[in-house]
């Protein structure tokens, strides 16, 4: 029989992966309690032969993938910084962070999205040729540990983005941000010298917006539903493909957000 110990594990992960869908932590939590309400009111979606992950994510999909709004795109944007943006499909997105960012098998996420594991890898392929073609940006991390920090500098720099330094400390990434504001963070929770990298992205975004990304050895401690949380996360130990998803959403609802401003004040 299922339990409501058996969803909870895995609600910090779909809260995850629902942020990173919609862009927001408001709007993704709405979905997932969409779906809890729907498993409450048919606990048979899930079934003795379906996993729990797997179930939960497929009846949240199916809520998603039910409304209309989401599988629209946007007009197209002249502008061609922006076009590439604005056009990549809800189920290209949905199939690539359940591979990317979720990890699960090319198996589990078709049965999460209902379709066949070749639809899926085309699915995959289209995200990920649209998503390699985004604009470069400058980008800040905040990371003591120093293998860490040199192999997420590597891995950011082959994605086709730029390094502007890296801070161990607060009072490091301050300081780094003053000199030239960075166009993405990629922040870890505890830094070297017992500092927050939490405190530390709030002292930047005081002074000015960027998207940011949290690593932690331990989302579910962020990811609680108590208080304001990160709407973009990356569990260490973490996947190249991982951080190449979420970097990806970060910059696509960043800069759609940026272009609907500039198009406001036209």
């Amino acid at each position: 029989m299922l339990t409501a110990q058996a969803v909870s594990n895995h609600l910090p992960f779909l809260r995850r992966y629902a942020r990173a869908l919609t862009g927001s932590q408001e709007s993704g939590d709405k979905y997932v309690e969409a779906a809890l309400n729907a498993l409450v009111s048919e606990p048979g979606l899930i079934d003795d032969k379906t996993a729990v992950r797997v179930g939960i994510f497929r009846i949240f999909s199916r809520i998603w993938n039910s409304l209309a709004v989401n599988s629209q795109s946007e007009p197209i944007d002249p502008h061609p910084a922006n076009r590439h943006l604005s056009q990549i499909g809800a189920m290209p997105r949905q199939a690539f962070l359940l591979v990317s960012l979720e990890g699960f098998s090319e198996d589990e996420a078709s049965r999460i999205l209902g379709i066949d594991v070749s639809d899926l890898r085309e699915l995959i392929d289209e995200c990920g040729r649209e998503l390699a073609s985004q604009i470069a940006t400058n980008i800040m991390i905040i990371e003591d540990e120093a293998l860490i920090a040199m192999d997420l500098q590597s891995l950011v720099e082959n994605l086709g983005h730029d390094v502007q330094g890296v801070a161990r400390t607060r009072k490091e990434a301050v300081a780094l941000a003053k000199q030239r504001k960075p166009g993405l963070i990629l922040a870890d929770i505890q830094l070297a010298d017992g500092s927050s990298g939490i405190d530390a992205v709030n002292d930047l975004l005081n002074s000015f917006e960027v998207p940011v990304i949290f690593i932690t050895a331990y989302p579910e401690r962020l990811l609680t539903g108590i208080r304001p949380e990160p709407t973009f996360l990356i569990t260490k130990p973490y996947q190249p493909a991982m951080v190449s998803a979420v970097i990806s959403q970060a910059l696509f609802f960043e800069r759609n957000a940026q272009k609907r401003e500039d198009q406001a004040v036209v």
